[in-house]
């Protein structure tokens, strides 16, 4: 893992794309989509199965690994109210009472508007943003606010990496600005979208099992 220091914590990146927090064993997933193949399947979208059991299995990958206590879930939890569907819903609940134990905070997005808060069986907190922990905000929308250094996602982000003969490749991306930091969508099936980074900020790319630091932009 790459660990780097913003809001006076520090932060360890995760090839996994979630990122966290060792002082408090926390750990961070933006974007997570739990249903979202089920929810296109119901709009008549073929779209391949499993996606939510191995969303949920790298989840107990890493709670096991770095003996997680709490896991924030910085909005975008469920898809859609048609996320909702007897499989997931199940699927979900088997992975809660695997993990009785662990704190669980979702901080609302935007899908988690449409889709309502997670049923009270799973036991998840439900709360608006920004939730403060220490000298960071977690949120889901990657705007600045006054209570600290803002950990989001949303974005979904992803950098492009131009090769030869117009070849390029696109991969996840964590983008930290100087107020704002931006995790990568975590659920197994989530689309990407290119950011641009300015000058100053740093971008870390995921590729395979390994985080790596891009070089900066410089300036113009």
């Amino acid at each position: 893992m790459t660990t780097i220091t913003v809001g006076g914590q520090a932060l360890a990146l995760l090839p996994e794309k979630a990122a966290f927090l060792p002082e408090s064993h926390t750990l961070l997933v933006a974007d997570a989509h739990i249903g979202k193949a089920v929810s296109f399947r119901r709009l008549g979208v073929p779209v391949p199965r499993g996606t939510t059991t191995e969303t949920l299995g790298v989840l107990t990958t890493l709670v096991a690994r770095l003996a997680v206590q709490r896991i924030v879930f910085l909005g975008d939890f469920f898809h859609s109210v048609r996320s909702h569907a007897a499989s997931t819903m199940d699927a979900a609940a088997r992975w809660r009472g695997e993990h009785a134990a662990l704190e669980l905070t979702l901080v609302r997005g935007n899908h988690d508007d449409r889709a309502g808060d997670p049923p009270a069986h799973l036991g998840i907190t439900a709360v608006d943003e920004p939730l403060q922990l220490g000298g960071l905000a977690l949120c889901h929308h990657p705007d600045t606010v006054t209570e600290g250094y803002v950990l989001a996602g949303h974005v979904h982000p992803c950098i492009r990496l131009a090769g030869r003969a117009h070849d390029s490749l696109r991969l996840p991306c964590f983008w930290f600005g100087p107020q704002v930091g931006v995790l990568p969508a975590f659920g197994s099936f989530t689309g990407m979208h290119a950011v641009r980074p300015e000058p100053g900020d740093r971008v870390f790319g995921v590729a395979d099992d390994k985080v790596l630091e891009l070089p900066p932009k410089p300036p113009t």
